[in-house]
């Protein structure tokens, strides 16, 4: 079984969020690849860095994730590129004619930027003092991540993950391979941290979606069942598991598929395809399958747009031509296309059901992943409870299953 043998990047801080609606930020769940030599060049530059942004900061932007639990909730700063933020947002910035961002956050991102700072210069002080080979300087720098990071922690500034994303993005934009993977060391220590205050059932969320094979990740929901323990992973190392409710685990990663599919657009398509497969997974083992009781949402209509869809593909013969469908609305094409801001502001009335006009007058959103697998379990719900199962639940069947491998190949 090939468990993950590191901490679970899903982010998470007991910091209050000043923005009304909170929203998911995605972690880059990306392993961390250092050059050979931690040289003097190499510190000097990476300090230079850190003064040279201070003009570019201006034009960062704000986005708060959310991982929430049944008796509270856990939010920490960040940034997504322009293209991805909220198109509402994103409207208002280009009515402004400018993307200033307002001095509060402003002042917070410049704040979190001077702790990013002070944690890279003391790293480089430790490292400074220790004698490095080719093959030891991975270890130190992630031992130095872990001393610094360690006893900071607990004072970090609400910027700090901001300003961490945004100078993680400009290294991208630089092409300074070395000055990210500093960078994301410091990022992912971070997130260790935050995440062992997390409830078990985030943390376990945080681990499948470090589990790209689906036999490992049944595995290790058996084992969160079952209590959760200290098991060997594949290369040897101790993971601790810890034990956790399946039901609950199903309704964290439904609540955060709930925040991300509600946004006109999807910021990670990766992780919201992570997200849906954790959510079917952990329901499938439950006692009655996708179709217990307690993942009965209470849905008193369906979706217009995953309905439109869904009767479309139906109407079809299963195939390689509706798999291929099913393959680009999942990858956020033809139906599943997010909203452009400009389709947003426009008058358009919406079409319903089959094409007639919507009864609420609004666009509805996309076809999205989460929703989607919901309507075919609701309307397989249904069927199963009429008893005139035949040929139209086998299709609903093979739509389910299909949907399901095809996220597996975008989330992994």
């Amino acid at each position: 079984m090939a468990l993950p043998s590191s901490t679970p990047l899903l982010p998470a801080s007991p910091h209050p969020s000043p923005s009304p609606k909170p929203t998911l930020l995605p972690p880059r769940l990306s392993s961390v690849r250092l050059q050979p030599r931690l040289s003097l060049s190499r510190r000097r530059r990476c300090l230079r860095f850190l003064e040279r942004p201070a003009e570019r900061r201006r034009s960062g932007r704000r986005l708060w994730c959310c991982c929430s639990s049944s008796g509270s909730s856990y939010e920490v700063g960040g940034a997504y590129p322009d293209e991805e933020l909220d198109p509402q947002d994103r409207l208002g910035a280009t009515q402004e004619g400018n993307q200033k961002v307002d001095s509060a956050q402003y002042e917070a991102l410049l704040k979190g930027g001077e702790q990013v700072t002070s944690v890279l210069q003391e790293m480089i002080t430790l490292l400074e003092d220790m004698k490095m080979d080719e093959a030891s300087e991975k270890v130190a720098v992630e031992l130095a991540a872990q001393g610094v990071i360690g006893k900071r922690v607990d004072e970090m500034e609400p910027g700090f993950m901001m300003a961490l994303d945004y100078m993680i993005q400009l290294a991208e934009r630089d092409q300074d391979d070395e000055r990210k993977s500093l960078l994301e060391v410091i990022k992912e220590t971070v997130l260790a941290h935050l995440t062992k205050k997390c409830p078990p059932h985030v943390q376990v969320i945080g681990l499948l979606c470090r589990t790209p094979q689906k036999e490992s990740r049944h595995e290790l929901l058996r084992r969160v069942a079952a209590g959760g323990g200290a098991f060997k992973g594949e290369n040897g190392t101790k993971v601790h598991i810890p034990g956790a409710n399946l039901n609950e685990i199903a309704n964290q990663a439904d609540d955060l598929l709930e925040t991300m599919e509600t946004r006109d657009v999807v910021p990670d398509r990766k992780l919201l395809a992570r997200l849906v497969l954790i959510r079917e997974e952990a329901r499938n083992m439950m006692g009655g399958g996708i179709l217990d009781e307690r993942n009965d949402r209470g849905f008193s209509t369906l979706p217009e747009s995953e309905v439109n869809f869904l009767t479309k593909i139906v109407a079809l013969k299963p195939g390689k031509t509706v798999q291929e469908m099913i393959k680009n609305v999942m990858e956020g094409k033809d139906e599943g296309a997010d909203n452009s801001p400009e389709e947003n502001s426009g008058e358009k009335v919406s079409g319903g059901i089959t094409g007639r006009a919507s009864l609420s007058g609004r666009r509805p959103l996309p076809v999205r992943p989460g929703m989607f697998l919901e309507t075919v379990t609701k309307v397989l719900g249904g069927i199963y409870s009429g008893n005139v199962s035949g040929i139209t639940a086998q299709h609903l069947e093979w739509v389910h299953q299909k949907t399901l491998q095809v996220l597996q190949e975008i989330a992994f």
